[in-house]
């Protein structure tokens, strides 16, 4: 449990800054969703559904190049 705390102490303004960029980019997409559809609850659930997607997509997309990494060494 030590070593947890100590990465959450070591990584706070990485977990704050990840938060707030969170929160802005599902206020971005309700906004968008809402122009778009004019539908409040579409618009929140787009909002919601479609940064999660992309936090997934983005683990995995991460995933691919640190094995590309590792295949081509860098110079």
């Amino acid at each position: 449990m030590a070593h947890i705390q100590h990465f959450v102490d070591q990584n706070q303004r990485m977990f704050k800054k990840t938060l707030s960029y969170y929160i802005m980019h599902i206020t971005v997409a309700l906004l968008v969703g809402y122009f778009v559809t004019g539908s409040i609850w579409m618009a929140m659930t787009l909002s919601v559904l479609e940064p999660t997607i992309q936090a997934v997509a983005y683990f995995f997309h991460e995933r691919v190049w640190e094995k590309k990494q590792q295949v081509i060494p860098q110079a």
